[in-house]
């Protein structure tokens, strides 16, 4: 991890750690069930290669452009560039790019392969909400982000279930049964990959949102002590999280698939069984971790 002055988070490279150990496994896994299957050996290595490689290279310019972010300069988005300017200099970390997103939810995200290729943005619908102090929390939230180096292995890990997808799709479509099919073992091939992937699904799935719930709470944990006002960042939490009902739901919709990296969910579900299977942790666990540090601090 590079050291910067974030707190570090044993729990949470702990956990980035072994999320990425047992998706590997299940990756290997079902590299072999499809070579099993009559999936060429070059084919699958090819496919797992490329996906793996423009996950890694490509991810911020797929997320911003989901988003129809864009990058700006000090010039144009001065107070934003004045913040992430002072919070890198405090934390003693490379800035990275900043950019907007032009829309009325409110929301921020981090994103990039590394701290020196990191993009921090922030969308129009938060800047108009939020005050100096709430959104320097809330930036101050996404650079741990980055500092921690979680947004790689998020975007990795997501990666893996749904590559098990795309292979799986590739096999049934292309009838890649028929190496097999000769020996009656056609029918036996279809079910052995679709159990598989449907398991490495299942599994990478909630290893994914359990590692993001951990990595919300370790954000704004690191996030309100390198500022200091962690009641400011609650402030901005709850801000966002009830203006967000505001949002049209169909527009929230259509931003659904960045709700890992977005500081606040664009949709969530109630306390219920879904809330299991949720990107983030309940508002209220948030504001009663802040709540602690600002005891701590004696604020």
């Amino acid at each position: 991890m590079a050291r910067n002055r974030y707190a570090p988070d044993r729990g949470l490279t702990a956990r980035m750690g072994g999320t990425m150990f047992v998706l590997g496994l299940l990756y290997v896994v079902l590299m072999g069930v499809l070579i099993y299957a009559g999936l060429g050996y070059g084919f699958v290595l090819a496919i797992a290669g490329f996906s793996a490689w423009a996950q890694w290279y490509f991810s911020d310019r797929v997320a911003l452009f989901s988003m129809g972010a864009r990058t700006v300069t000090p010039e144009q988005a001065p107070q934003v560039h004045a913040i992430v300017d002072r919070l890198c200099a405090t934390a003693d970390m490379p800035k990275p790019a900043v950019a907007i997103a032009d829309t009325d939810m409110p929301n921020a995200f981090a994103t990039g392969r590394s701290s020196k290729r990191a993009v921090v943005c922030v969308t129009t619908g938060l800047l108009r909400r939020l005050d100096a102090e709430e959104l320097e929390g809330v930036l101050s939230h996404e650079l741990s982000h980055v500092a921690h180096r979680d947004v790689l292995v998020m975007t990795v890990a997501s990666f893996v279930g749904v590559l098990a997808g795309f292979l799986t799709r590739s096999w049934l479509w292309g009838g890649l049964t028929r190496r097999r099919s000769s020996d009656g073992n056609g029918a036996l091939a279809f079910l052995l990959i679709m159990v598989v992937s449907i398991l490495v699904y299942a599994i990478s799935f909630i290893l994914v949102r359990m590692l993001s719930r951990y990595r919300e709470l370790s954000a704004d944990r690191a996030g309100a002590l390198m500022t200091g006002r962690p009641a400011a960042l609650g402030r901005a939490l709850q801000k966002i999280t009830g203006d967000m009902g505001r949002i049209p739901t169909d527009d929230l919709r259509a931003k659904e698939p960045m709700n890992a990296f977005f500081i606040a969910p664009a949709l969530a579900g109630g306390k219920s069984m879904a809330s299991l299977f949720a990107t983030h942790p309940p508002l209220d666990k948030r504001l009663e971790q802040l709540a602690k540090i600002s005891a701590q601090l004696g604020q």
